[in-house]
């Protein structure tokens, strides 16, 4: 009887050390994809056709070597393909910014990272990424919409996409049209909401390009206030220009 108490109570510790070996493997696993992530994706369409997406991806870590690359297939029978991606700016945290341009055409995609001879993933969770995805790990930025005629239209029409974090918030475009010697604040409004919960806002910008030299004096930038916070999409501080989306 004692014997089979103590094979019983054997059974049970060895149950229980497997137990927290598997725990402690989807821990480090979870962790180890936390070190490449989509920061933020936009399609846009050239004025001679086709379509391209514009991604910037985030990387944590001090790796000594490393490269990041969106994986891709752009038609079902054809290969998957990697289109490597540039380092653009480092964060004031630290992680790193990369940015990559490649085929938007009916594409899904996924993100690979080498990282000191490692390799890591991001496939949004098995499901890979397509055009419907704005936002990764970025609370906001500035959607492109393709090429515009400017001898059709007076103004610009800007579009943000947006995290949703409060009902409440303040969501407005700044620019210039004299190199921020003066600049001038429009609210954007709420347009829809996107199947990610994400949120797309928009605001008209009484600038006409067409006859206008001068057109390098503009810039813009959107900010987006909530919860006592201050979030904002200037390409990383290199702000919007008419070109991010007249020139593409």
């Amino acid at each position: 009887m004692k014997a089979t108490r103590r094979i019983t109570s054997l059974i049970l510790t060895i149950a229980m050390i497997l137990s927290l070996i598997c725990v402690a493997g989807t821990v480090t696993t979870g962790a180890a994809t936390k070190k490449v992530s989509l920061y933020s994706s936009t399609v846009y369409f050239s004025k001679y056709g086709g379509s391209t997406y514009e991604t910037f991806i985030q990387t944590t870590g001090k790796a000594k070597e490393e490269k990041v690359y969106v994986h891709y297939n752009y038609l079902d029978h054809m290969d998957w393909q990697d289109a490597e991606a540039e380092l653009y700016t480092t964060l004031n945290d630290g992680s790193k910014i990369w940015r990559v341009c490649f085929s938007s055409f009916n594409t899904k995609y996924c993100i690979k990272y080498v990282a000191d001879g490692k390799t890591y993933w991001d496939n949004n969770n098995g499901k890979d990424y397509d055009g419907s995805t704005r936002l990764g790990s970025a609370p906001i930025m500035a959607d492109r919409v393709g090429y515009q005629y400017t001898g059709w239209y007076s103004g610009l029409n800007v579009y943000a996409n947006l995290k949703n974090y409060a009902y409440h918030k303040n969501v407005f475009v700044r620019y210039t049209t004299d190199s921020w010697k003066s600049h001038r604040d429009v609210a954007m409004s709420y347009s829809s909401t996107n199947a990610d919960g994400t949120e797309t806002w928009k605001a008209n910008l009484d600038v006409d390009f067409t006859g206008w030299t001068d057109r390098d004096q503009f810039e813009y930038a959107i900010c987006y206030r909530v919860n006592g916070k201050e979030y904002w999409a200037n390409y990383f501080g290199n702000n919007f220009d008419s070109y991010y989306y007249i020139n593409h």
